[in-house]
């Protein structure tokens, strides 16, 4: 399937969306009732984000979307630099500077009867809106209340965490645990009681001045991946390995991290201050996190003229 000509500039002001082989204003994108993607999950994702007009560590994005689909047993009708283009596109359609860039591909609507997952044709769609905050930047200077949750993430032996995936109900159940308790958002834990991740996000603990997060068991994200190689180019210690509620509970900082923020400091663990916020190896990362946005082999600007 060809790739239509680039959009105009911001003839979907405010965000546009890709769907059925065309660029369309976010409102007219449409999925089929009977899409299994819809009725049964079986989708997989990737979310990049532009800022200040140039996107982000987008190959890393499109490395991963390809490994999840190639895991998925998906597949698009565009290559790599087709997808770049729609992408590309969509934020150039919707007059973004700082976007939030979903990829998303599911399994389809298979013929009437079939459950047979070979039979569904897979369906591709992308979109671009204004750049979406895991927590506002007043709420981040106010401080995010995180909150431990008992629930169990889905075991990575019946869903592969490192495919991006919406089997979410664990982390929505577990938001509602935050909620209830007067908390602003959660994580889960495993089998074994260690940290694993949160609703959208991957979980750090620093405590005497090591870095410690979480080795399985968690998607592996751009941002995780951006915190861990700072530590390397910053010379901070950092362990990837289990990481044990009591840690988290003791660590000196906390921080999280995601495409909707990037390194975001933790201030209370279920209401309990944690001693150092922000603290200065967080705060030392958050810094390099966002001038990091600077360098050249890391931009893919988007062409609005």
């Amino acid at each position: 399937m060809s790739v239509p000509a680039a959009p105009l500039a911001g003839q979907f002001e405010g965000g546009c969306a890709f769907a059925d082989g065309a660029y369309v204003p976010l409102t007219e994108a449409r999925i089929s009732l009977f899409d299994w993607g819809f009725t049964r999950s079986d989708a997989t994702y990737d979310v990049a984000t532009t800022w200040q007009g140039a996107f982000f560590r987008l190959d890393d994005h499109l490395d991963r979307f390809f490994a999840s689909l190639s895991k998925l047993r998906l597949s698009i009708p565009y290559d790599r630099g087709e997808l770049r283009q729609i992408l590309h596109g969509c934020v150039r359609a919707g007059g973004l500077k700082d976007a939030y860039v979903a990829m998303i591909c599911t399994r389809g609507v298979p013929p009437k009867g079939a459950r047979d997952p070979r039979m569904a044709q897979n369906r591709f769609y992308a979109y671009a809106l204004p750049y979406v905050w895991i927590a506002s930047p007043e709420k981040q200077a106010q401080g995010i209340d995180l909150h431990v949750s008992s629930r169990q993430r889905i075991s990575p032996a019946s869903v592969d965490p490192t495919v991006k995936n919406y089997h979410w109900i664990d982390l929505v159940q577990s938001l509602f645990d935050a909620y209830d308790r007067g908390h602003d958002t959660s994580c889960v834990v495993d089998a074994e009681g260690c940290v694993t991740e949160g609703p959208g996000f991957n979980v750090f603990a620093v405590k005497d001045g090591v870095v410690h997060t979480s080795d399985h068991g968690v998607l592996e994200g751009i941002s995780r991946r951006t915190a861990i190689e700072l530590c390397a180019r910053l010379d901070i210690p950092l362990r990837v390995a289990p990481l044990p509620v009591d840690l988290l509970r003791g660590a000196d900082e906390v921080f999280i991290t995601s495409s909707g923020g990037g390194v975001l400091p933790i201030a209370k663990i279920d209401g309990k201050p944690v001693p150092k916020f922000p603290g200065p190896v967080t705060q030392r990362l958050q810094d390099a996190y966002w001038a990091i946005h600077e360098e050249p082999q890391y931009r893919d600007p988007v062409q609005y003229t």
